[in-house]
């Protein structure tokens, strides 16, 4: 009887091996060999719905975390998903903390000079929003003249109510889902906010039901940038690189329009 090879052998082992797993254990195998040797961590706010947040049982939901893993899948890596406070998120992406945001985060020019960004995930125009009994109807400095206005903490719609209102009174709050039941409580009387984050507090919510658009869509380059994109620390062109290639063959496929139906009835392209 011929000797058999010896990488053949262990070949033949492996494989044998795995029929003998249970099926779900088999997937995770395959799963896990297809990933590759890089194991990288990506994190998300977890309180920004429906792009982000942290379900009844406890597990990430939204449509920043279905693309992640799809990136992840597509890229061939081991992705660890965590949560961080956004207040912080960038600052403990310098630290190593974890690898990359998908976050819903507005490529800025001040946010451009801390991170990379990958190639534009999604975009969204901002929005004020206010009470439906409310008679504020145009948004400018004279119309917003002894109005609470509320905004969410290290955001572009503060830095931009900074730049355009300095004299509006604000109350700045460390979350969106703050904002919005402070809103709902009257405790401010309007906000400005990411359009499609808000809508589906304003469509989905026995809460959002209170509150309307008002005026027309906030756009600024130089503030809210260019679109979503996913951070990176400046050092880390290959994992932006894998990134962006991954990205790139979602967005030819299928994949990113069935995750972008999941969440809303339009393209967010």
């Amino acid at each position: 009887m011929p000797k058999m090879n010896p990488r053949a052998l262990i070949t033949l082992c492996i494989a044998a091996s795995l029929l003998l797993l249970p099926t779900h254990n088999l997937r995770e195998a395959v799963a896990a060999d297809r990933a590759g040797d890089q194991k990288i961590k990506v994190a998300f706010e977890g309180g920004f719905p429906p792009f982000n947040y942290v379900d009844s049982s406890g597990q990430l939901q939204g449509f920043d975390v279905d693309i992640a893993k799809a990136l992840c899948e597509t890229a061939r890596l081991s992705c660890e998903l965590v949560v961080q406070e956004w207040t912080d998120m960038i600052p403990n992406l310098l630290s190593n903390k974890y690898d990359m945001i998908v976050s819903s985060m507005s490529m800025s020019a001040e946010r451009r000079k801390l991170v990379t960004f990958s190639d534009k995930y999604y975009d969204s125009p901002s929005v004020f929003i206010a009470r439906k009994d409310s008679v504020l109807t145009t948004i400018s400095d004279e119309s917003l003249k002894g109005l609470r206005v509320g905004i969410a903490a290290e955001t572009s719609q503060q830095a931009y109510i900074k730049k355009f209102f300095p004299s509006a009174e604000t109350t700045v709050f460390r979350s969106s889902p703050e904002l919005y039941k402070a809103l709902a409580n009257e405790d401010v009387d309007v906000m400005l906010e990411d359009k499609l984050a808000v809508y589906d507090w304003l469509t989905n919510t026995n809460e959002g039901r209170c509150c309307k658009f008002v005026g027309t869509d906030v756009k600024d380059t130089s503030i809210f940038g260019e679109g979503a994109g996913i951070a990176f620390r400046k050092d880390d062109a290959a994992l932006t690189a894998k990134i962006n290639a991954a990205l790139a063959e979602l967005q030819a496929g299928e994949v990113y329009d069935s995750i972008n139906a999941k969440y809303f009835p339009f393209s967010i392209r």
